[in-house]
């Protein structure tokens, strides 16, 4: 390793991007909301259209101001500069995302958001193009597979068309290195003080096979249709999942921060950025990173790509890019990031969910500790969430005793929020609905297919602001 970094340097940066920032008590909710673009003609977004819509929101909203400009001069980014609501393109022109500035409650939350969506939506039916609450493009398929032309997003889009470079890993591949451009989440981060760390992962991620019996919304039509979350697999099998580390869950239960950051340490980066601009190379673990003196790397430049080398250095540390379910920020949050979008009118769910849980810990990791329904049968919460998001359940599973698991989870988030005093709680309404009917959006879109619905009822009717 150069003199020049050593491991205690590592260390401590590690320690200072991701876990010093959670040393101050704060309660303050993120929400983000990735959504799909849809033309009902069944051709391709219309790119001018969405360039027009953009131009329209900044009409209607004047605290909005233009962020972002790609490498054409179009807009792909607008902040408010009163909430901190940015209105965005996420990976290409076929997905709006709208990342809601911080609150302390999901209602004011909930207004801005509907406002803006509804606005977006009404602009976007003028010219025959909709928004819909699924978390896979339903017509992925018509659709133009080009990134947004910014240094981010061609970066993010030249690392996952590398996949074929990789002979010697012990994986396969997808073939669909664009899934960014049609695959959409809903995500959410939580303020967690810093001795609450641990405990907020472990517990969590007990959780994830739950959160799939309860949101999955991600079903790849024409292909793997038993699948209530195909996001999953498009993460795992793609270049982000060469090191299984920086994807998905976690398969271990940490014991102290030194652990957490340990594993931090064990991530793999495969992008910096000098000057300005993103440098792409092959995705290797931070350690064997930084004992190299140089690195071969690719720099988008004039249009097209050229090599470089790039000697590292400590604060490429804050390029590390980790997607896992549950991800540790410089903000000094936790983001929850394995949900799909859900249905329009049930969005503020996820965010109800998992800020019910976080105000009660300590009765959730209970529950889990003596559960009998899915756990203690031989699986893993990885092996667990596999299988929970198949059209079918593991017949070793009961299901009635996964529903009453389930709902117990939900009373505890109900918990939580009502410990709040804000009446927060309504806006679980919908998950104990979908536990009485044993099912969850993905579900309901195979069943609704195998029933002959037709798919543009199904994006209508998950567009809606209410049910």
């Amino acid at each position: 390793m150069p003199d020049t970094i050593t491991q205690e340097m590592i260390e401590k940066k590690i320690y200072r991007q991701f876990i010093h920032p959670t040393n101050q008590r704060k309660d303050f909710i993120g929400i983000e909301i990735e959504i799909p673009i849809i033309n009902l003609s069944k051709s391709a977004v219309d790119f001018d259209i969405v360039h027009n819509t953009t131009s329209q929101i900044l009409k209607k909203f004047a605290d909005f101001k233009k962020e972002g400009i790609d490498y054409s001069g179009n807009i792909f980014s607008i902040k408010n500069g009163k909430t901190g609501d940015i209105i965005c393109y996420d990976c290409s022109y076929n997905n709006i995302e709208f990342a809601m500035g911080r609150e302390k409650d999901l209602f004011t939350i909930n207004d801005r958001f509907i406002m803006y969506y509804s606005f977006v939506k009404e602009e976007l039916e003028k010219h025959n193009h909709t928004l819909t609450g699924m978390g896979i493009n339903p017509y992925r398929k018509y659709n133009s597979d080009i990134p947004i032309p910014s240094e981010r997003y061609l970066m993010l889009y030249h690392h996952l068309k590398s996949f074929k470079n990789y002979q010697n890993v012990p994986m396969y591949f997808h073939n669909y290195p664009e899934y960014g451009m049609f695959s959409s989440a809903s995500q959410v981060q939580l303020d967690v003080y810093r001795d609450d760390l641990v405990k907020t992962i472990n517990v969590f991620s007990k959780i994830e096979p739950i959160k799939a019996i309860l949101f999955s919304n991600s079903v790849f039509l024409d292909e793997n249709k038993h699948v209530t979350c195909f996001r999953d697999a498009l993460w795992e099998y793609s270049t982000h999942g060469i090191n299984p580390h920086n994807i998905g869950m976690y398969d271990i239960e940490f014991n102290s921060i030194d652990d957490l950051g340990a594993y931090l340490e064990s991530l793999n980066i495969y992008c910096v950025m000098r000057n300005g601009s993103y440098i792409n190379f092959p995705t290797m673990n931070l350690q064997e990173y930084f004992k190299r003196e140089y690195v071969r790397g690719e720099i988008y430049s004039n249009g097209k790509y050229e090599y470089v080398n790039v000697k590292p250095e400590i604060d490429d540390i804050n390029y590390l890019r980790p997607f896992k379910f549950i991800n540790l920020t410089f903000r000094g949050t936790v983001e929850f990031r394995s949900v799909c979008t859900q249905p329009i009118y049930d969005s503020m769910t996820v965010a109800a969910f998992h800020l019910g849980l976080k105000n009660n810990l300590d009765k959730l990791a209970e529950l889990i500790i003596n559960d009998d329904v899915i756990y203690h049968k031989g699986y893993t919460a990885r092996e667990l969430r596999k299988l929970l998001i198949q059209e079918e359940l593991p017949s070793f599973i009961d299901k009635n005793g996964l529903c009453r698991l389930t709902k117990d989870i939900i009373d505890l988030a109900a918990e939580g929020l009502t410990q709040r005093g804000m009446g927060e709680e309504i806006f679980l309404k919908p998950l104990y609905e979908r536990v009485k009917n044993h099912t969850n959006p993905g579900k309901n879109i195979i069943e609704s297919m195998h029933s002959g619905i037709e798919l543009e009822k199904i994006i209508k009717d998950y567009g809606k602001i209410k049910n």
